[in-house]
């Protein structure tokens, strides 16, 4: 049996549609499969299935840091989707393209709830991948103005500050206390260690973790959890994965979920700011590869 490789032609909006239309029909977090992480001598490899009445599926990805070094990309992996009533093979998608449409539009879901209306500029830690699908995911649900790109390498920020530019943005390249003019910072970097003073963050703006799914790595400090209004995917998988929760010892009873946020559930204060933290989850991976499968089907 052949399984038709499915190219991901979906834009960012459509994939942040995606993932709003599975919590508005009932999708509870809370309760969806948990990944396994198994460490391999390259690294680790991720396990994450999913399954609704229509649609299964699991995405295998290994994480490997010496990747970066051989010129090859960190995150590597496949996805397979299947029918739901059935479990036969529908298609596969390319794990990497997948993980890199639908993270970004995990975040832009929930900075559409977070966010001001006349947030303007972004402040992007991080110049990889993950960096630039955030810009095109934004920009898909605030009409940004500014970008200030703040990392560790002078030529891959060059090259997304000419990205951002060549989309009508004021892009510059900037250094961590850009955040005390935010109005959203989006954190996509490998950081164990918090990048920025989280007292400078501004009480109307609105902070995204992105880049860590281990306990004993973070990119915010304390300072900003602290007085931040905590939002993650799900709190049962935050309070085991999410060093930037962890760390601190947040409390479960402080998390308001992405269910709960998209249903207008969750409190969101404008008094201070608001910080999401994702690690990702399988129902994110699965409800944009069946988007993308019945936009092929159904076209």
């Amino acid at each position: 049996m052949t399984i038709p490789q499915l190219p991901l032609t979906l834009t960012p909006g459509q994939a942040v549609d995606a993932l709003a239309a599975v919590l508005l029909k009932g999708l509870d977090p809370e309760e969806c499969p948990a990944r396994s992480n198994i460490p391999v001598p390259a690294g680790e490899l991720l396990l994450m299935p999913a399954a609704d009445t229509a649609y299964a599926g699991v995405k295998i990805a290994g994480v490997v840091p010496a990747n970066a070094v051989r010129g090859l990309p960190r995150i590597t992996g496949s996805y397979l989707l299947l029918d739901g009533p059935t479990l036969q093979p529908l298609a596969l998608l390319d794990g990497i393209e997948l993980t890199s449409l639908r993270t970004p539009a995990v975040t832009a879901l929930a900075l559409r709830q977070l966010a001001v209306p006349e947030a303007a500029h972004l402040v992007l830690f991080g110049s990889g991948p993950q960096a630039y699908a955030h810009l095109d995911a934004l920009l898909a649900i605030r009409p940004l103005t500014r970008v200030t790109v703040v990392g560790r390498s002078a030529e891959p920020v060059a090259a997304l500050v000419a990205y951002a530019r060549g989309l009508g943005l004021d892009a510059v390249a900037g250094e961590a206390g850009a955040v005390a003019g935010a109005d959203l910072v989006v954190c996509c970097t490998t950081a164990r260690e918090p990048l920025f003073d989280g007292t400078l963050v501004p009480d109307h703006a609105v902070v995204a973790a992105v880049g860590s799914h281990e306990p004993t790595a973070r990119e915010v400090d304390a300072a900003l959890v602290d007085r931040a209004a905590l939002y993650v995917e799900a709190r049962s998988v935050a309070l085991r994965e999410a060093g930037d929760l962890l760390i601190p010892g947040v409390a479960g009873s402080r998390l308001a979920n992405l269910s709960e946020l998209v249903n207008g559930k969750a409190v969101v204060p404008t008094d201070r700011p608001r910080f999401f933290k994702s690690v990702g989850m399988a129902w994110q991976d699965l409800a944009v590869a069946a988007a993308q499968y019945e936009s092929d089907t159904f076209a």
